[in-house]
């Protein structure tokens, strides 16, 4: 079994400085924004909701892969994990269909980390 690291107060300050730094350079560049004007604020919402959404359901699925190549789960719990991230990925995309979204348009900007989605 695998040890674990205790990680230190510095090294926790500098991946919260480095996530500020990367933060800030993305805030600052020239990024398609999400436009919550007042005659689509619904869908606006709903756009940021789901990306937000999609973006943690393929951080589960990452998460899922690793434990399950780690032999950390077993085949009843990878099956039902992976019902379960199907059946989130199919109403994310009805969700998004019923306010005149398409799948594409919930991608992020992931700055250095790249696209949510493959282009």
């Amino acid at each position: 079994m695998t040890e674990l690291r205790k990680i230190t107060p510095e090294e926790i300050a500098a991946a919260v400085s480095e996530m500020n730094r990367e933060l800030k350079a993305v805030g600052e560049g020239a990024l398609d924004r999400i436009d919550c004007s007042p005659e689509n604020i619904e869908q606006g919402l709903a756009r940021l909701v789901l990306s937000l959404v999609e973006l943690l359901r393929r951080l589960l699925e990452r998460q899922a892969i690793r434990r399950m190549e780690g032999g950390s789960l077993g085949e009843a719990k990878v099956e039902e994990m992976g019902q379960a991230l199907m059946r989130l990925e199919v109403k994310v995309n009805e969700i998004a269909a019923a306010f005149g979204l398409k799948p594409e348009e919930l991608n992020l900007e992931l700055g250095p980390l790249g696209n949510l989605l493959d282009k």
